[in-house]
Formats: C-alpha cells, sequence, structure tokens
C-alpha cells in the first residue's frame, strides 16, 4: 500500500508542471509515431509487392537481352536475343507450356487525331494473352492470322485510351505509331504497376512481325516469356534455358551473359530486400528518436530534482524512506513514458490511416509495432529513468532541507 501511495504522488506531480511533462514526452511521442508508420508503410510495400509478383505471375520467368542487371528496365540497344532463340527454347526445353517472345520499344509516340502521348510499344505472339494472363476488356486480342499477314492491327492499354481516346470505345479507331497507320482492335484490361512499379497500362501491343518489320525495324526481341507447367521445376528450367543460350551466344563461362532470366522470386526478393532496407534505417532513425527522448527525460527529470530537494527532504524527514523516494521518481518517468506512449500510438495510427487517403503512400496499420513501441519506450522509459530516482532516492534529509 505504501509503494501505491507514493506511485500515485508521483504521477499525480506530473500535473502541476504540465508543460515540463510535455517536453518529457515529446520525444517518446515522436519515436513512437514514427515506429507505428513505418512499420505500417512496411506492411503497405510488401502487399504491394506481391500484388506487383502476382502481375508479373508466380508460373513465370523472362529472359531479357542484356546482362549485368538483376531487374528490368533492359537496354533498347541491346541485340542478343532472337526469334530463333525462342524457338530453341520452345523445342529443346521440356515442361513449358508457353514461350512467347516479344520485340519492345519504350517512349514511342502514339498518335489519335489532335492527342499523342509516349507510350510501351510490345510486338507480341498471340500467346501472349495467355502468357500474361491479360485479355482484352473490350475488341480483340492479337490473333494467328495477325501475326501471319502482318497486320496493321493493335490492341492498347487503359491508359492509352483514357489518353487519346477520352471516354469514347477506341475499337475500329486509328492510331499512327512511327506513321504506321494500326486500327485498334481492342482495350487490355486494367492492370496497374508492373513489377518494377512502372504504369503497366500505358502500352500497345502489336502482332510481332508487324511491330519487328513495319514498326521497329529490327531483326531481334527484347524479352522471352517461359510459362512454367510445374512452378517446382522453375530453378531447373531456368538453369536448363541458361545452358541452352550459353551455348547458341556462344558464351564462355569466364565471360559475362549477354541476357537474365528473371523470375517472380527474384523479383520478390529484390523488392523486399530494398524494402526491409529502408525500413531497417527508419526504424534505426525511429529508434534514435526514441533514445533522445530518454536523455531529454532525463535531463528534465534531474532538473526537478534539483528543483524539488525542499519536498524530497520533507518527505524524508516524515519518513519516507529511499526507497520510497526512488519509486516516486521512477514511476514519474514510466508514467511520462507510458503517456507518450499512448499519444505517439494514437498519433501514428492516425498517419497511418490518413496517408493512403492523402498520398500515394500504401500504409497498413498492425499491432505488432505497438509491441515493439511498447517494449522499446517502457525500456527507454525505466533506463533514463534510474538515474534521477537514485539521485533524489540518495538525497540527505537535512542537507535537502537547507
Amino acid at each position: 500500500m505504501r509503494l501505491s501511495r507514493m506511485a500515485a504522488e508521483g504521477v499525480q506531480g506530473l500535473g502541476i508542471n504540465k508543460l515540463r511533462t510535455f517536453f518529457m514526452m515529446a520525444g517518446t511521442i515522436v519515436g513512437v509515431a514514427a515506429l507505428v508508420v513505418i512499420m505500417a508503410i512496411g506492411k503497405g510495400t510488401e502487399k504491394r509487392i506481391m500484388k506487383r509478383v502476382r502481375n508479373f505471375g508466380p508460373r513465370a520467368m523472362m529472359v531479357i537481352a542484356g546482362g549485368g542487371k538483376d531487374l528490368p528496365p533492359p537496354d533498347m540497344n541491346v541485340t542478343t536475343l532472337t526469334l530463333e532463340d525462342a524457338e530453341a527454347i520452345r523445342s529443346q526445353i521440356d515442361g513449358l507450356a508457353i514461350v512467347s517472345p516479344m520485340a519492345w520499344r519504350f517512349q514511342m509516340n502514339v498518335k489519335h487525331e489532335a492527342n499523342q502521348y509516349q507510350a510501351i510499344v510490345w510486338g507480341v505472339e498471340p500467346s501472349w494473352h495467355e502468357a500474361w494472363q491479360w485479355y482484352p476488356a473490350a475488341g480483340e486480342g492479337i490473333a494467328d492470322e495477325d501475326v501471319a499477314t502482318m497486320a496493321r492491327v493493335c490492341v492498347i492499354g487503359r491508359t492509352i485510351q483514357r489518353e487519346l481516346f477520352g471516354d469514347r470505345d477506341p475499337t475500329g479507331e486509328r492510331i499512327y505509331i512511327n506513321n504506321v497507320a494500326l486500327s485498334v482492335k481492342g482495350v487490355l484490361e486494367n492492370r496497374g504497376s508492373s513489377p518494377i512499379g512502372t504504369d503497366f497500362d500505358n502500352k500497345v501491343i502489336l502482332p510481332i512481325t508487324t511491330a519487328m518489320r513495319r514498326v521497329m525495324n529490327i531483326d531481334y526481341v527484347g524479352a522471352i516469356r517461359l510459362i512454367t507447367e510445374d512452378p517446382k521445376r522453375m530453378a531447373e528450367q531456368a538453369a536448363a534455358v541458361r545452358r541452352l543460350i550459353h551455348q547458341r551466344h556462344r558464351i564462355n563461362p569466364s565471360e559475362e551473359d549477354d541476357f537474365r532470366i528473371i523470375t517472380a522470386d527474384v523479383i520478390a526478393q529484390l523488392a523486399r530486400g530494398t524494402s526491409r532496407t529502408l525500413s531497417l534505417l527508419l526504424i534505426v532513425l525511429a529508434a534514435l528518436s526514441l533514445t533522445v527522448g530518454g536523455v531529454v527525460l532525463m535531463n528534465i527529470l534531474l532538473i526537478s530534482v534539483a528543483e524539488r530537494r525542499p519536498e524530497i527532504g520533507l518527505r524524508r524527514a516524515v519518513g519516507a524512506t529511499q526507497r520510497d523516494i526512488f519509486v516516486q521518481f521512477l514511476t514519474e518517468s514510466l508514467a511520462v513514458t507510458v503517456l507518450g506512449l499512448a499519444l505517439g500510438s494514437l498519433l501514428g495510427l492516425g498517419l497511418s490511416v490518413a496517408l493512403p487517403r492523402l498520398t500515394p503512400i500504401q500504409a497498413i496499420p498492425s499491432w505488432e509495432p505497438l509491441l515493439l513501441a511498447s517494449a522499446c519506450a517502457l525500456l527507454i522509459g525505466t533506463f533514463f529513468g534510474v538515474q534521477p530516482a537514485r539521485r533524489a532516492a540518495k538525497l540527505h534529509p537535512v542537507d535537502a532541507l537547507r
């Protein structure tokens, strides 16, 4: 009962100087709020990564022209992959459901009447729709006949529809790419962001023969998309594809590859690695904020001890023990920390809810950061509260009353 009464008196003492109490709480509030927001953003980033992985396809691999990097965008000047490479993979690698070569160009000018827009243009085979599980929401897709006849047709993404046609149905309309007139066959389903965060719907797809011979004037492809029948065999098949292209391109073991093989796992691991590094840095900053708050708390409590020497001496003179004084001041430290923890948690949760509504940042509040913040805040409150509490407890009653 005695200890609880002393603790209650310590808490009541905080209300005497509200401004000082607020300054003691400020570091804890900022640090806890930052920790809650950072971890909410981390969870939002994780969700966004998994969405992009689903866009890429869990059974998919991409063989991309050009080596030396782990992820796209590819170098448009690299000419190392060909349709013959795609045909060799199709005929020699077992267990692949789809092999779909693609020619592509970034930032090509697409025109319709007075409107124009910079788009990514892909030349594809009909299997592209199944390979990406990406079909027209309106109209028709690329067909075998379009490839066989080098038809001047195309299918556009939602972004291109919006920029060139507004709310109108573009089916049957004509657009121009590199001065080549193309009839719009259909509009692709909305897809959102690519695995590297670009606009996946800013796209025009053409028959691969039309793209290579009429629009781009090239004899090579930028990538080959592979869909495996069994995801468990993906690593084995990727190794087999690598060996095959080494053989076809006459690449020695000591030479750098002139291609890359990308899988959904590679994309997820790299994206998660970047996200974790950033989150770790921000968590360290939040921890520093909490530590600075603890130092401020300790210094203000030390000043409080100096100012309250008569009070401490009077309590000791009427029977309070060193333990009672220690508990009183440590309770003040913990009470400030707990109150700062509560306010910081509320602020952090509020910011986590507001961020997705006010900015493009995705944040998902959760209970894990509250537990971590509670542990950190209470540890810091206890650690930095002990020294002032010990100093107050060691004051001699006679010296304190002078």
